[in-house]
């Protein structure tokens, strides 16, 4: 089986994606440590969730950082912990370079391990510039020829929804319930008040499936 690396946190989207890719590839599992608040909690559910059976094919977990903490400034939401409320758009959670900071350390760190294909889990809809297909297209010639490496960078959840992503997770075996997609987790916990507790909530009410995740607060319908 060829490698492919998999960008993974905690949640949903991308503990899925790397089930997924297990079917068909020998997957190295991705984890970027960026300085934002919830990166503890998120570490701590990620290791839980690999340890389960339909990640039992995986390499071990590479933990990698690239801070963000000198670039955006000490007030940003995502360094305190404060969230955007429960109803606002995605545009109010925007990481700028986000996936510039994920791709650049996970290819160097692909070179280094002789691994070609790298893939991330942005999903249908998302609005965000660096996470259209130009930019990953881009990415991948110029990190290809910064590194004097083959790097190919899939998006295979580009043109699903959640909802989408849960009904492959379930078929996967996927245990979604140890899936963390919170901004402001606390002891495992989602917080249920922020937009991704909102959008975790209507993708399994869209995907007609029950929604087991714990949360301090009961999102609003």
């Amino acid at each position: 089986m060829s490698s492919t690396a998999v960008l993974v946190s905690a949640g949903l989207d991308s503990a899925v994606l790397a089930a997924f890719e297990a079917r068909t590839s020998h997957v190295h599992p991705i984890y970027v440590s960026a300085g934002l608040a919830w990166e503890a909690e998120e570490l701590v559910a990620l290791e839980q969730l690999l340890a389960t059976p339909p990640f039992a094919s995986l390499a071990p977990l590479a933990r990698l950082m690239f801070t963000v903490r000198d670039l955006y400034p000490a007030t940003h939401w995502a360094l305190r912990g404060e969230p955007p409320a429960f109803d606002t758009p995605d545009e109010d959670v925007y990481l700028a370079g986000r996936n510039i900071v994920l791709l650049t350390k996970a290819s160097i760190y692909c070179a280094q391990q002789d691994i070609e294909r790298i893939v991330l889990g942005p999903l249908a809809g998302n609005p965000f510039p660096d996470a259209t297909p130009q930019f990953f297209e881009s990415m991948s010639r110029a990190l290809t020829l910064g590194l004097a490496h083959e790097i190919r960078i899939d998006t295979p959840f580009r043109d699903k929804d959640k909802s989408d992503v849960i009904r492959i997770g379930i078929d996967l075996g996927v245990p979604l319930d140890l899936t963390l997609s919170c901004m402001k987790p606390e002891g495992g916990l989602h917080c249920g008040m922020c937009s991704k507790c909102r959008e975790r909530r209507d993708a399994f009410t869209e995907a007609g499936m029950p929604d087991q995740t714990r949360y301090a607060v009961q999102p609003a319908r």
